[in-house]
């Protein structure tokens, strides 16, 4: 009775490990996919760039692979995708933010590399984009992201973004519902709920990186 019950256990941790390598697996293979199809539509000229990133991709996207097995987020995950799942919202709930919270939110100071999201209208299409913080000035409100560059204290995009006709950008105090969809790629047009968009690689490291109960 206990050598049966013992090779049972046993078969149970085999059939779990071995759907755990599966699924890691597919989660390689579907970030792989999207990754090299991105590169192949990179305009460089910059062969030497472009290597390091190839090269650079085995690490990365393993690491990812990882840490979507692995994830603490209230979100699911579709494996054959890599990506993060959950319901939509009718509407993109970024426009329910208001400036003033948004100044009390990032007046104050912030670690470096936090992550942050951004509200994109473009051409009327709107989603949420998740950035890192890689610069913060108090003395003139204002922080730069990596992407996104800088903006204003109250969400305000500054210096050439601002002039930019097909598209709108605005800083967001992160909330569930906007973190959400930031990680989900949802995305919304004049019709309402559109075709959720896959994250980039880079996007999809930063959505690891979020504290979900304090957003810092």
């Amino acid at each position: 009775m206990n050598s049966d019950s013992i090779d049972l256990g046993r078969q149970v941790n085999i059939f779990s490990d071995d759907l755990r390598q599966l699924h890691f697996a597919e989660l390689c293979n579907a970030l792989y996919e999207r990754e090299l199809n991105r590169l192949s539509q990179k305009n460089t000229t910059n062969i030497g760039l472009l290597q390091r990133e190839i090269g650079g991709l085995k690490h990365h996207i393993k690491r990812a692979a990882y840490n979507l097995l692995q994830h603490q987020a209230p979100l699911d995950i579709d494996i054959h995708n890599a990506s993060w799942q959950h319901k939509q919202a009718a509407k993109c709930p970024a426009k329910l933010q208001e400036q003033d919270k948004t100044l009390a939110w990032y007046n104050r100071p912030f670690e470096l590399g936090v992550c942050a999201a951004v509200y994109v209208n473009e051409l009327g299409v709107e989603h949420i984009e998740l950035d890192s913080i890689d610069r913060f000035d108090l003395e003139e409100a204002k922080l730069h992201l990596n992407k996104f560059g800088w903006f204003n204290f109250y969400g305000q995009a500054l210096a050439d973004q601002s002039d930019s006709k097909t598209s709108k950008t605005q800083l967001i105090k992160p909330s569930n519902s906007c973190l959400t969809a930031a990680c989900c790629g949802h995305s919304w047009n004049h019709k309402g709920r559109s075709q959720p968009r896959l994250l980039t690689l880079r996007e999809l490291m930063l959505s690891f990186s979020i504290n979900w109960q304090t957003f810092r």
